[in-house]
């Protein structure tokens, strides 16, 4: 029997008598999976297994330092610097609210560094509907650092960032489960970025993912998960907040009339595939939209303007998001967008 085996064996039966893992073992067990040495059946059993019993702060800080260690790397200034990937899984099909809201923030002076991938419970993940609207999104890491240090922002493709997940892939898919690994993506940044805006699908574990993210050496988070099931902040219902600051870990309630927004029903936030969203983005950096599409990216991309430390408050951001919007800003960063990433891949 090889030593992987029984690491995982062990593991296991660790999880399956109630146990928690330690930070160190979590960290040993993501290192057997990605180095491939895992079969489908024992990884599909541990992730079960965890879930079942409910994953703890070290075990998922376990889980992101070894996934963190192997990806690739975009080397650039840390400070200050913002990521808005979130989890998904909400089961709700709305538009694509987080990749908006990045683009307003940079429009707005933060430095953004939006990690993302393709839909995998939605109709649309970030890099499909970036895609649609014209971006290139398969810069490698150097090209996604020359991008962020012209323009203030870059995306990075998760499939080209963490090759070593493809050995998951299969006993995800089979599982169709809500597993340990959605809660990975956001919390593995290849730049690094040590301020996050990250919506989560389950409003019971936001502390914990914010205690997370403290660990893994983030200075300022908002996680957020709506009371009306979204992982976004919500324009129809309040929204449970787990807010990183100064190290301490602070959780509350925000509501829409709280942000100086409209409530609006969930149903109005809805969206399609990637071009229905991207038509529904443009048209919002247009001005051409007034309602609930707009409306909830203002909740969102407030939040992000806020953490990136570019507004006090989050009513002082959602203020400044819908400045940007309306000024043309948050349009000219989606065109500077588009064309940086074509002119970094060309001249690669």
């Amino acid at each position: 029997m090889t030593t992987e085996t029984l690491t995982l064996q062990r593991a296991l039966a660790t999880i399956i008598s109630g146990q928690d893992l330690t930070r160190d073992e979590a960290r040993h067990v993501m290192e057997v999976i990605l180095n491939g040495e895992a079969t489908g059946a024992q990884m599909g059993a541990i992730i079960t297994a965890l879930r079942m019993k409910g994953e703890t702060k070290d075990e998922i800080t376990g889980f992101a330092e070894t996934m963190r260690a192997r990806s690739a790397h975009v080397h650039t200034e840390q400070q200050g610097l913002l990521d808005t990937c979130g989890t998904g899984g909400s089961g709700i099909h709305k538009f694509n609210i987080s990749t908006a809201s990045s683009m307003i923030a940079a429009a707005a002076g933060v430095r953004v560094a939006k990690h993302g991938n393709r839909a995998m419970s939605g109709k649309a993940g970030s890099a499909d509907v970036l895609e649609a609207l014209g971006v290139n999104i398969t810069l490698t890491s150097e090209q996604a650092a020359r991008c962020l240090e012209s323009i203030g922002i870059c995306f990075m493709f998760a499939q080209l960032y963490h090759p070593s997940m493809k050995y998951a892939a299969g006993p995800r898919r089979e599982l169709g489960i809500r597993t340990i690994f959605n809660m990975l993506g956001p919390l593995t940044n290849p730049a690094g970025a040590d301020r996050q805006l990250l919506g989560l699908y389950d409003r019971s574990r936001t502390e914990v993912v914010a205690q997370v993210l403290r660990d893994l050496g983030l200075k300022r988070a908002m996680v957020v998960s709506s009371h009306d099931g979204l992982d976004e902040i919500s324009i129809s219902a309040p929204t449970q907040i787990s807010e990183l600051r100064n190290g301490a870990v602070h959780t509350f309630d925000i509501t829409p009339e709280e942000l100086g927004l409209t409530v609006k029903p969930i149903e109005e936030v809805t969206g399609g595939d990637a071009a229905v969203n991207a038509s529904i983005i443009r048209n919002i950096f247009a001005g051409n939209e007034r309602g609930a599409y707009r409306e909830i990216v203002l909740a969102n991309a407030g939040a992000c303007i806020y953490v990136g430390g570019a507004a006090d408050s989050l009513r002082e951001g959602v203020e400044t998001a819908a400045a940007v919007i309306d000024s043309g800003q948050a349009a000219a960063k989606l065109q500077q967008l588009i064309a940086t990433t074509g002119e970094v891949a060309h001249v690669s």
